[in-house]
């Protein structure tokens, strides 16, 4: 199954749980571009702003890690509102 990225989205926010690492990976791969470190089973993505830079995510099993995936949701919601035009 190759969903695009708004397929993705969609479904993680519907259900953090059950997230499948590979969609995880093609999600921050798509907000916070290459990846920056790998070691083992933890991917590491540097993200744009100063307070916290990296989104560290965890295969665990082909899947991703619950609290994880609401870190990587909360970074997009931040990177999506930063980007917004203000009125």
């Amino acid at each position: 199954m190759n969903d695009n990225i708004d397929d993705i989205l969609r479904r993680i926010r519907r259900n953090p749980r059950h997230v499948r690492f590979r969609d995880l990976c093609k999600l921050c791969e798509h907000y916070f571009g290459t990846l920056r470190h790998e070691g083992g089973s933890h991917r590491t993505y540097r993200t744009p702003w100063q307070d916290n830079p990296r989104i560290n995510i965890q295969n665990h099993k082909g899947m991703a890690k619950v609290y994880q995936v609401k870190q990587v949701l909360a970074a997009i919601d931040k990177l999506e509102a930063k980007n917004e035009p203000e009125n």
